[in-house]
């Protein structure tokens, strides 16, 4: 038979919280999304402390919080028990469930947006997140929607997946009112019926060449991050760009972890060997990296080579703060929020929102052009 696996330890970092706390909340998705089914036995105090490497007392405490919640049922002498789950209990005050896939750097701005606009309408907010972990997606909503919640908004895992659209449609049928965030089915043009707010990525990146290409650049190059959800669409922005002004694109393609591996100094020799004094960089950090790299070959910023980051959640930072390419995250935090609030209230009756909001320019020192900045820049 089969034994089940012990939860895996929850990150401190990531919850802030106490380490009971936080075994408690493994312990609770594991029982939610299914790992353990009603009236199965639990591990025992003993082995979960050993495979945790938490203390016997730290470990009773969670179990205790699952006690006190109703999850688990102490049987002396035997163990403890998944119990039989009770419906939850509705409120008269509305809650939102809001899945990130985590809170750092890209989305403390979008949640702020979210808890703004809840909180401006007296509707509370559960969150939750899964650390950019596909596998915790399904306990992570499974959790939100056991806590009983009226709708979700959702930051899903769609990129190397086997089947997006699938997932979308099983997303689409829950229990409640999603809307999605971030997070679109592209491909599917008038086919896809999700309700969603997303960052026109194609148009910002777009935007950033043109820009260069305005400075009086013949070309510009594009180097990102590999692997991640944004690529695609700032790869088909540069692509149009180049196809519509007439150069030839020049894209570097470089895997996350190899930028911190000297890729950024394989970059800079490349550039200078094709000639390129114009690059977009995605992202801040990786653009970073490259003007660190650029100084170290005696390339000047932005002499030599004009740069535009992609994000602008570190770019004013930078050594020569970059010039950067910034959605608008508070602003779509915010409408992602009023849409579902929207929907709860109207139902059937409110029409399908699908927004895309076009991220600005942010002008700085880095690609040699500077522009007094604006009041309010992101809304």
């Amino acid at each position: 038979m089969t034994k089940n696996p012990a939860p895996r330890k929850i990150r401190d970092a990531d919850t802030r919280d106490l380490k009971f706390r936080s075994l408690a909340a493994d312990l609770r998705r594991g029982i939610q999304a299914g790992t353990w089914a009603v009236g199965a036995k639990l591990p025992t105090e003993a082995q979960l402390a050993a495979e945790t490497g938490l203390s016997l007392t730290t470990v009773r405490r969670a179990f205790d919080d699952l006690v006190h919640e109703g999850l688990v049922l102490r049987r002396q002498g035997a163990g403890s028990f998944v119990a039989a789950r009770q419906p939850a209990r509705r409120r008269s005050r509305l809650t939102v469930g809001v899945l990130l896939p985590d809170t750092q750097l890209y989305y403390p701005r979008v949640l702020q947006g979210i808890e703004e606009t809840l909180s401006a309408q007296d509707v509370s907010l559960q969150l939750a997140t899964y650390n950019y972990l596909p596998e915790r997606e399904d306990s992570s909503i499974a959790f939100l929607i056991e806590s009983g919640v009226d709708g979700l908004i959702l930051v899903p895992t769609l990129t190397d997946i086997a089947d997006p659209g699938r997932r979308v449609t099983d997303l689409m049928a829950l229990d409640v009112p999603v809307v999605l965030l971030e997070r679109s089915l592209t491909d599917l043009g008038p086919g896809d019926r999700t309700e969603h707010v997303c960052s026109d990525h194609q148009g910002g990146a777009y935007d950033a060449v043109l820009h260069l290409l305005g400075l009086g650049h013949k070309s510009v190059s594009l180097l990102t991050r590999a692997q991640t959800p944004t690529e695609a669409a700032i790869v088909a922005g540069y692509q149009r760009a180049a196809a519509d002004q007439g150069f030839a694109p020049q894209m570097t393609r470089i895997l996350k972890s190899d930028w911190e591996n000297g890729a950024p100094d394989k970059a800079v020799a490349m550039l200078r060997q094709v000639g390129a004094t114009a690059a977009l960089v995605f992202g801040d950090r990786e653009a970073t990296l490259l003007e660190a790299a650029a100084q170290r070959a005696g390339v000047r910023i932005p002499e030599d080579l004009a740069l535009v980051s992609y994000d602008d959640e570190m770019a004013d930072l930078a050594q020569v703060p970059l010039t950067a390419v910034a959605p608008a995250k508070h602003r779509m935090g915010k409408m992602a929020a009023e849409i579902l609030l929207r929907r709860l209230a109207e139902g059937d009756d409110c029409p399908i929102h699908q927004v895309r909001l076009r991220p600005r320019l942010v002008v700085r020192k880095s690609c040699g052009a500077i522009r007094p900045p604006a009041h309010n820049e992101e809304e």
